[in-house]
């Protein structure tokens, strides 16, 4: 790992990038000997994390980037997401009841998953703006 167990990244707000962050993460996971499901978990969530940034928070503006930061730590992995953006309204769950009848636009599955992926999520406003999803994924040897 690096010396201070961070490793950090910027990807252009530009579709396709976030496979650069998926990759970084599920190395860095597999190092730290997580096993390949909870990899696959993982990165999923980066996907829809990064996705959700630069669709929703930097609005796809080219000129900004998606700021991607790991945290090595004994037991666990941290992976923070930070967008340009101004911000987010809170997103209901979606129902599946409501997507089958034609009742929900095809929207907040990306938030469902990530919640549902990792062990803890918190979505924040970042102190210079933008908006930061934290995910925790524990390592269970």
């Amino acid at each position: 790992m690096t010396p201070d167990n961070k490793i950090e990244l910027h990807i252009p707000s530009v579709m396709g990038f976030e496979k650069v962050a998926m990759e970084c993460a599920a190395t860095t996971a597999k190092n730290m000997g997580f096993t390949e499901d909870r990899v696959e978990d993982l990165k999923t969530a980066v996907a829809e994390a990064c996705l959700n940034a630069i669709e929703h928070g930097n609005k796809m503006d080219t000129s900004t980037k998606v700021g991607i930061t790991l945290t090595v730590e004994e037991s666990k992995l941290q992976v923070s997401v930070k967008d340009e953006g101004k911000g987010i309204d809170e997103i209901p769950a979606p129902r599946i009841e409501n997507k089958i009848e034609g009742k929900d636009k095809a929207r907040g599955w990306g938030i469902f998953l990530i919640k549902n992926m990792v062990n803890e999520v918190t979505f924040e406003s970042g102190p210079e703006g933008g908006n930061i999803v934290r995910m925790i994924i524990y390592l269970d040897k």
